[in-house]
């Protein structure tokens, strides 16, 4: 295959990917199809993904999400990069069997040797029978395979349970002003797993739904965002269903033929992501949304009073909400000056996310000088 066009400008892929990831423009589209289109969103921090749509969708309110939850519409559980991910289910039974071999590589290497000498077929049968039964936390599985396997770690067993076999994690975690800790059952007692797609079909589905979201993107972007390898067999199967393109310094970049990609030119409003968006993580190469190679943080809390501010398309703060009694305080901390009229921009959408993570309170907005 060989490039139609000119090299895509870094400004190209950036607007191209704000696009995708509905953040240009608010987007009037229902939670769970918004969810379906970005392939998933992060949500390692249980909170995160009510702030992820919120940025991404007009009329988006807590409930929507927390009613998918609880309908069991979308799951969340350990998928892409082996992080926990809010999914439709529908993709979650596509695309979980994808991740096996590597959930089976993360448990060995981290905790193999404290595994030996534990039939790890037994352990999968026992644990499977245990949350089919009722949702466990790791703690509780803890004790109840330390019953059955006394003399080895409790917590490699617990660990070793949820990493065998495909299980998602159970309401009320992640449910707004409800979540509780995470507890797991397995997905076939959850969901209906009776009938997933042929692999080879789903490992092509999840390159052409990778680039759906966030391309144009190399290779290596689809496997740093999927934490899956030997994707450029994949790709190059696809062969017709995907246009080369040149990207920055003539970077091999392939796109989606009919994928839009706006005017760099198109303004970018300011954006308030949570706490460790996708957005960040997806690439390889994440010159298109940092500038400046910062390492994208992973703030202690449930995801949805920390995260990072989009100005121009790129990541340019850092922002914290602490609620007061009457008031919500919002702090703003840039890495590089923002010019007045961003300034009174970023502080219009700051009151705006203020209303929806603390509702009634005033809002107090304050920008940290640039550190």
């Amino acid at each position: 295959m060989t490039s139609t066009t000119g090299p895509l400008t870094l400004r190209t892929l950036n607007r191209a990917t704000l696009d995708r990831q509905l953040l240009l423009r608010r987007h009037p589209r229902p939670a769970g199809a918004a969810i379906g289109h970005l392939a998933g969103l992060q949500a390692q921090a249980p909170l995160a993904p009510y702030v992820g749509l919120w940025t991404r969708l007009t009329g988006f309110r807590p409930e929507d999400l927390s009613t998918l939850l609880a309908e069991r519409s979308v799951v969340r559980a350990h998928l892409m990069r082996n992080t926990v991910h809010l999914v439709t289910a529908p993709d979650f039974v596509a695309f979980r069997p994808l991740f096996q071999p590597r959930m089976t590589r993360a448990l060995a290497g981290s905790f193999g040797p404290r595994l030996q000498g534990v039939d790890l077929d037994e352990l999968r049968e026992v644990s499977a029978a245990l949350l089919t039964a009722r949702p466990l936390t790791r703690a509780q599985l803890s004790r109840e395979l330390a019953a059955r396997w006394p003399g080895h770690d409790p917590a490699a067993l617990a660990y070793a349970a949820t990493h065998l076999q495909p299980v998602v994690q159970v309401p009320p975690r992640g449910l707004w002003r409800q979540s509780g800790p995470a507890a797991f059952t397995l997905a076939a007692a959850w969901l209906d797993v009776s009938d997933p797609p042929d692999p080879a079909q789903a490992v092509e589905q999840i390159v052409l739904r990778y680039l759906a979201a966030y391309g144009p993107a190399s290779v290596a972007d689809i496997q740093a965002w999927s934490g899956l390898s030997r994707l450029r067999e994949v790709t190059e199967r696809l062969g017709p269903r995907l246009r080369p393109l040149a990207g920055p310094d003539g970077a091999k970049l392939l796109d989606l033929p009919d994928a839009p990609r706006p005017s760099p030119d198109i303004p970018a409003p300011p954006r308030f992501l949570p706490a460790y968006d996708n957005l960040l993580l997806s690439f390889a190469d994440r010159s298109r949304v940092i500038p400046h190679g910062r390492p994208v943080p992973l703030p202690p809390g449930h995801g949805a009073t920390t995260g990072t501010l989009l100005v121009d398309g790129l990541w340019q703060a850092d922002w914290k909400i602490t609620a007061h009694p009457d008031r919500a305080v919002l702090d703003i901390t840039p890495f590089t000056p923002l010019a007045a009229g961003d300034e009174a921009a970023v502080a219009a959408e700051g009151a705006r996310l203020i209303e929806f993570v603390t509702p009634g309170v005033d809002p107090d907005i304050r920008f940290a000088s640039v550190r």
